[in-house]
């Protein structure tokens, strides 16, 4: 499967999720848009696979079903697997800003840490309104580039080998220079 059909494929079933997510809570899109802050209009256009969901808005869906993305992604791609080769790790990215999102361990339901390698150009701000659950724990890994982590209003800016490690209870935002991107190894337990 080429790299275009399988990103379609994901777009699809992360479409079926939301809308499944959706109904199990019996949520009218009104209500959804109420909790999560996103449109009407653009929850109906992702639903129905009609574009292709963003981080920012994949945040603020998680906040509002309380999920992290990692967990919504798992409910999208597959099986628990103990051995979890690079070459079917999950890719993510949202090419509109710059983000690439690779589950290198997945969640899985006996397990309760994930690992993530995830990688932002330069001059790209993400920010999350909300936790997907509140005291989520995080501990990430700048591996090269340069990063600037907001949490609780507290800046933090990261070079190469810092790890910073933070419970997540309100907004939170990931800021690379112009000058530089940045890659990063996040724990999530």
């Amino acid at each position: 499967m080429d790299e275009a059909s399988n990103h379609d494929s994901i777009d699809r079933r992360i479409a079926q999720r939301l809308r499944s997510l959706r109904a199990e809570r019996g949520w009218p899109l009104d209500e959804l848009a109420k909790r999560s802050t996103v449109s009407r209009a653009t929850l109906s256009r992702l639903e129905n696979a009609e574009v292709s969901p963003t981080a920012s808005v994949l945040g603020k869906l998680c906040a509002a079903y309380g999920l992290t993305m990692s967990r919504l992604m798992h409910m999208v791609e597959g099986a628990f697997a103990p051995l979890v080769r690079r070459d079917v790790q999950p890719l993510w990215s949202d090419p509109e800003i710059g983000f690439r999102r690779r589950s290198i361990s997945p969640p899985a339901q006996t397990l309760a840490g994930e690992a993530l390698e995830c990688e932002l150009d330069a001059d790209v701000r993400i920010t999350y309104d909300a936790p997907p659950r509140p005291g989520l724990e995080h501990h990430l890994v700048l591996v090269e580039g340069q990063l600037s982590v907001t949490v609780d209003g507290q800046a933090h800016e990261l070079r190469p080998g810092d790890c910073l490690r933070y419970q997540l209870f309100g907004p939170s935002a990931f800021t690379t220079p112009q000058q530089a991107g940045a890659k990063y190894i996040l724990f999530v337990v």
